[in-house]
């Protein structure tokens, strides 16, 4: 294959062609879905979690207050 010029420099098709023929950027998007599957679940865990974190401070700040205001009668 002849070589082309491509902003001023020398290209050679073959190695475009092998590149994008090539299994090596498979690898990376398996990865890729992978590392998205994880960042989407983890995201939906911290979303339910703040709705816990927030009903057990509130438990314990009426708890809290409660105890307080019977301590002191």
């Amino acid at each position: 294959m002849p070589a082309y010029r491509l902003a001023g420099r020398k290209v050679d098709m073959r190695r475009v062609t092998d590149f994008l023929k090539g299994e090596q950027g498979q690898d990376l998007v398996e990865y890729s879905l992978l590392l998205a599957f994880v960042m989407i679940a983890s995201a939906a865990l911290y979303i339910n979690a703040g709705g816990s974190v927030t009903g057990i401070w509130t438990y314990a700040n009426t708890n809290l207050n409660s105890g307080v205001v019977s301590a002191g009668s």
